[in-house]
């Protein structure tokens, strides 16, 4: 089989841990500066009410059992794998220490068995040296990794869509996570209001200079319930079509550093919640579709690269 023009996943993983492992997302019930007042209410203009999250604690089930029914779950071929505890919801920085170290204490009877990493989602302003210290002090037990949503790297675009936090807070958090040992991820998202395509260059470039070890894009999605829906029924916004977010995409990962790992190219939200793009195409197709287009033009990841450089 060919390798692929860009590093993925799957194969990183099988490289870092020696055999499958599977993701299990938690919910631990975190909100968000800009859906609580602190910045603002009703949160990031694409995201719907449950965050991204899981919707678990809808449930009333506690973390310690949301863990260990994703674990129960957790299989590849029929046989049970070991697992990454994902703190996924919101900004799970987002709290206390106290309450930090309470969630993070559920992986506690696991480690040395079926828990193999941590991931813990945040926001690059939510991240005080505290929770650094906290995280830190986790690293030596287990690997922890923490992800960012950059989602653009232009401060216009993240104020029009009410992220409420900088390039350069970004920059910081990613330093700083560094700076502690910590695996970072980052997120960005293609096709964002005022955005266009050198901004997908642009953001690509900026998860390269922050030296994130992994990188979460997908297209921009219409979700229901959420302030974007509104624009989009109005004919404000727009979203890509299949074609022409390969093409970004490819943009995209030309631009990143050759050794950075795609942990995701596409977005994944239910059909249920999504109103567009309804994309007639599996994620196998977005993969091939990719792999086609960096043949295409005889690059793959990298090829653009500027990291390190200093302009």
């Amino acid at each position: 089989m060919t390798p692929l023009p860009y590093r993925t996943l799957r194969p990183w993983l099988l490289a870092t841990f020696g055999r499958e492992v599977r993701r299990v997302a938690l919910d631990a019930g975190s909100t968000c500066p800009n859906r609580d007042g602190t910045k603002g209410f009703g949160g990031c203009t694409y995201c719907d009410v449950e965050g991204s999250g899981t919707g678990a604690l809808k449930t009333g089930r506690e973390l310690a059992d949301q863990l260990a029914q994703g674990i129960a779950r957790a299989r590849h071929k029929g046989r049970a794998v070991d697992v990454i505890a994902y703190f996924q919801s919101y900004s799970n920085t987002y709290v206390a220490t106290e309450r930090l170290r309470e969630v993070l204490s559920v992986v506690d009877p696991w480690i040395g068995s079926r828990v193999v990493a941590v991931s813990v989602a945040t926001r690059p302003d939510t991240f005080p040296p505290a929770a650094v210290e906290v995280l830190a002090e986790l690293a030596r037990r287990i690997p922890v990794w923490v992800e960012f949503g950059l989602e653009a790297a232009d401060d216009a675009v993240l104020a029009a869509i009410r992220r409420m936090h900088t390039v350069e807070e970004f920059r910081d958090a990613c330093a700083r996570a560094h700076a502690a040992g910590l695996f970072v991820v980052g997120h960005a998202i293609l096709g964002l209001p005022g955005d266009g395509r050198e901004g997908a260059r642009r953001t690509a470039r900026e998860l390269a200079r922050a030296r994130v070890g992994g990188v979460k894009v997908h297209n921009l999605m219409i979700l229901r319930r959420t302030q974007l829906e509104k624009a989009w029924r109005a004919g404000s916004v727009d979203v890509l079509d299949a074609a022409t977010y390969v093409q970004w995409l490819a943009d995209f990962v030309e631009e990143l550093a050759p050794e950075q790992v795609l942990h995701r190219i596409t977005g994944d939200a239910p059909l249920e919640q999504r109103l567009a793009p309804r994309w007639e195409l599996e994620k196998n197709s977005i993969h091939d579709l990719l792999a086609t287009e960096l043949a295409r033009r005889g690059t793959r990841q990298g090829s653009r690269s500027v990291a390190g450089r200093a302009d």
